[in-house]
């Protein structure tokens, strides 16, 4: 059991973060100081186990062993170069990430918000190049309560205030229509239309799962009409959902995969987007760039990240206890939730408005020793690294009970 409130050394830094630090944040008033697997520890060494897993870049928990011993052996040897050379972890890094995906080339960025950007980019060249599109008329077609990022690009088709609000003048050129609704994602295409940009399962928005069946309309519907199914797998790809990537979950494959957050390993922000040849193959040189996009440490971490994901035993470990955590929240329908949605180790919980709001329910968990994330009134989401052990999963459930009681 943890206390409430903060003290010691951790009043003074939420002090000076109070002081010093713009507030875009509203986090718990926790300071973490060390960490390693499924848990952190605070500067005052309270324990705490971790829930959000870094909004997914934490998949393979805190200082996993193999991520940190790649970053360790290339910071001795070379981390920067730029694109203006070559290094020898950035071919067999691409090799290897394509390889996984399935698909022919890589373009490698840094944040994930940065791949969303090269990935739109991409769509409107792809259609002006190759589709045909009159120049400066491409659309792309988004969905309701999307989240990929905030970028001025990436908020201007947000339908959340704070991400949206107070940021124009807005960038031109996408249509939302309603997550999963595949007549309404039809009515929408036109020939003007070069790409659907969707996330196979909304996170942000609070573990949001389509319509079984939804994702392989989406891909049905894009190849019949010669648009590109770009798939924003920055939170749900790389194991969460038992697969390595959340289309898996329909067998789907997308045109473009836009990869991030756990690529880095929770070491250092490593974003890609993954496609073949035909689509990567419009960018010439000096037509798109990243000062650190591949550079030396990111490639070789995120070489080891892609080594990790290719014996399947993340994926199926995060499928074994996913289904623990998915019974065992579902146990708590009625007695204070409304609703749960799980995939893999990820799970969205709507708390009954009149029981708290998602903000109070973290901050009973972390009196509770754990930590995880609000969205949306009264929605949590749960995220805890694939690493969790089995009794780590129950002391999450008993947690979330608890605070219902």
């Amino acid at each position: 059991m943890h206390a409430p409130g903060a003290t010691s050394q951790s009043s003074e830094h939420l002090s000076l973060a109070e002081e010093w630090i713009a507030a875009n944040y509203h986090p718990l008033p926790v300071v973490i100081a060390h960490a390693e697997g499924a848990w952190v520890t605070d500067v005052d060494g309270r324990r705490y186990l971790d829930a959000l897993a870094g909004y997914s870049a934490l998949n393979f928990g805190h200082l996993h062993p193999t991520l940190v011993a790649a970053a360790h052996e290339q910071l001795d040897r070379l981390t920067l170069t730029s694109r203006a050379f070559h290094s020898d972890q950035l071919g067999p890094f691409c090799r290897d990430l394509a390889a996984l995906a399935g698909k022919e080339l890589v373009l490698p960025m840094n944040t994930g918000a940065e791949a969303v950007e090269t990935a739109i980019k991409t769509a409107r060249k792809w259609g002006y190049e190759v589709k045909g599109v009159p120049d400066g008329r491409a659309r792309i077609i988004v969905m309701s309560g999307n989240f990929h990022g905030r970028t001025t690009t990436i908020i201007s088709f947000s339908e959340d205030p704070a991400a949206h609000d107070h940021y124009g003048p807005y960038t031109p050129g996408f249509d939302i229509v309603p997550y999963g609704d595949i007549d309404a994602l039809e009515a929408a295409m036109t020939d003007e239309t070069v790409a659907v940009l969707l996330e196979p399962i909304q996170g942000e928005g609070g573990v949001i799962v389509p319509p079984p069946g939804y994702l392989r309309q989406v891909r049905d519907l894009t190849r019949q009409r010669d648009v590109l199914m770009l798939a924003d797998e920055i939170q749900s790809g790389l194991g969460r959902t038992g697969t390595t990537f959340a289309c898996d979950l329909e067998d789907v494959v997308p045109d473009v995969y836009i990869l991030g957050k756990a690529l880095g390993g929770g070491i250092v922000p490593v974003s890609a987007v993954v496609a073949d040849r035909s689509v990567l193959g419009i960018f010439t040189p000096g037509s798109h760039g990243s000062t650190f996009g591949g550079n030396p440490l990111a490639a070789a971490i995120g070489r080891a990240v892609v080594g990790l994901l290719r014996t399947g035993e993340y994926q199926e470990q995060a499928r074994r206890l996913g289904k623990l955590l998915d019974e065992g929240l579902g146990e708590l329908v009625g007695r204070g939730v409304d609703a749960v949605r799980v995939r893999g180790l990820w799970a969205g919980v709507d708390i009954t408005p009149t029981v708290m709001t998602g903000r109070e329910a973290c901050e009973r968990m972390m009196e509770q020793g754990v930590l995880m994330k609000d969205t949306h009134g009264s929605t949590v989401r749960l995220a805890p690294p694939i690493v969790i052990a089995e009794d780590d999963v129950h002391l999450l459930v008993d947690s979330f009970a608890k605070i219902l009681r």
